[in-house]
């Protein structure tokens, strides 16, 4: 939907999920200049696969890797401009079931393991990490997906299990929550009880006594995977209409612009978190050192080695036809922002 009105600024639809960096585009209180954005809240879950599916919406957040297989086909009607929503270190997410002979990274060869769905930006980063890091490779666990193909990012991308790889979707008379308890699966790469339109799993496992994260201590893995690589993993990023961009080029520049406010004004209306500097170790709770370089800044020339990693790993677990350059999936222009 795009509509001009009365004062020439364009009403644009936009969604995005509740995050603290886009809050202020989710209120108004920032609009990108000459734009309206008419926001829509989702999950991510739900997000994407509305706009895979549906194209729904002007501007949004995208899977990272979902964009990357698509356009390893086709061009896509979706160009990225290079705002990362949501950061993390996925593999420090894993759970695993107490039984399961799951002490290591390397434990996890032969077993089973649960993921939402498999082509997701998470579920790659973390069999990336753990191929390069552990020696765990996709082909050495049995992997369930909870998720449909109806409901999945995959149906509109052209998902089909990757060779090699033991794959079965879980039925709909389960889910990874219930098959954990019941001693069905071993493990699982991210879960989400969340209770969005997509994902199913309502149990919380963070609770259970006999269900524990992989690393006894996350942070300390996260920290020891950001001092040797110097990465911070990328999930999201955010896409405009192609068709939009082509008549208009002035938007993409005005739309990253505002996400950039958007972050600065949380910093400044709530004091500047340390949160991530402390989330990749570069300082300590009571140092200050490392805070010049922004380990969350958005820009490709800033995260160029995580975008390349994350094409890359894509095309490695058979997801991506080939590896997809940065030129083929940002504005033109946005690769030297």
């Amino acid at each position: 939907m795009v509509t001009a009105t009365a004062t020439n600024v364009l009403e644009l639809s936009a969604s995005l999920s509740e995050n603290p960096r886009t809050e202020p585009l989710i209120s108004g209180a920032v609009q990108p200049e000459g734009l309206r954005l008419l926001t829509t809240v989702l999950h991510p879950s739900e997000m994407f696969w509305r706009q895979l599916k549906f194209s729904e919406f002007d501007i949004s957040e995208m899977s990272v890797s979902s964009l990357t297989i698509a356009t390893s086909h086709a061009p896509t009607e979706w160009v990225a401009i290079p705002v990362f929503t949501m950061r993390h270190f996925f593999h420090t997410t894993v759970l695993v079931r107490a039984g399961a002979g799951i002490e290591k990274p390397a434990d996890l060869k032969g077993k089973r393991i649960g993921v939402p769905e498999y082509q997701q930006t998470w579920a790659v980063w973390s069999r990336g990490i753990f191929s390069d890091e552990f020696g765990v490779k996709p082909e050495d666990n049995i992997w369930f997906m909870e998720r449909i193909p109806e409901k999945s990012h995959g149906g509109s991308t052209g998902f089909t299990p990757p060779p090699g790889v033991e794959f079965h979707y879980i039925p709909q008379t389960q889910n990874m929550g219930t098959m954990m308890v019941q001693g069905e699966l071993d493990a699982t790469v991210l879960y989400l009880p969340s209770g969005n339109l997509i994902d199913r799993s309502a149990i919380d496992l963070e609770a259970r006594s006999d269900i524990r994260t992989l690393f006894p201590d996350p942070a300390a893995e996260a920290r020891r995977y950001y001092a040797k690589t110097g990465m911070y993993p990328i999930n999201h990023t955010v896409v405009v209409r192609r068709s939009l961009l082509e008549r208009e080029p002035w938007i993409a520049r005005s739309v990253y612009d505002a996400f950039v406010e958007a972050k600065a004004a949380i910093q400044r209306e709530r004091g500047a978190s340390i949160e991530p500097w402390l989330a990749t170790g570069v300082i300590g709770p009571d140092g200050r050192a490392g805070l010049a370089r922004d380990p969350m800044a958005y820009g490709v020339v800033a995260a160029r080695r995580e975008l390349e990693s994350v094409t890359r790993y894509d095309y490695e677990q058979g997801l991506a036809e080939r590896q997809v350059g940065l030129e083929e999936l940002f504005w033109p222009e946005s690769l030297n922002w």
